[in-house]
């Protein structure tokens, strides 16, 4: 049986009521939630200049955010670990103490 695809209702559909591409964005709700609809929101109300604009400041915002929490988690791993000095080198010359105790 053919269907309308129900949220938009231009692709054919034949074994279930999504099309393809309406599958995608209801699985991008299922994974981000509320996100998706202030994305939507804050870049498909603009002009196409002023989209592409924003959704590279939103990507740059994103990626800042994600830097800053992993140097965060980075910065605490390393925080914890204990330096302990190196213990002193042999002298490169043999001192007449080190030759006694080789023999």
């Amino acid at each position: 049986m053919v269907f309308n695809c129900i949220m938009c209702q231009k692709e054919k559909c034949y074994y279930y009521n999504l099309c393809s591409k309406c599958e995608r964005v209801k699985d991008y709700l299922s994974l981000y939630g509320d996100r998706v609809y202030e994305v939507l929101d804050n870049v498909l109300s603009r002009d196409e200049d002023k989209q592409n604009n924003k959704i590279d400041a939103e990507i740059v915002e994103e990626i800042i955010i994600k830097e800053q929490k992993l140097r965060q988690k980075k910065k605490a791993k390393y925080s914890t670990v204990v330096q302990r000095p190196l213990p002193p080198l042999p002298p490169l010359i043999p001192t007449e103490e080190s030759i006694m105790k080789s023999f």
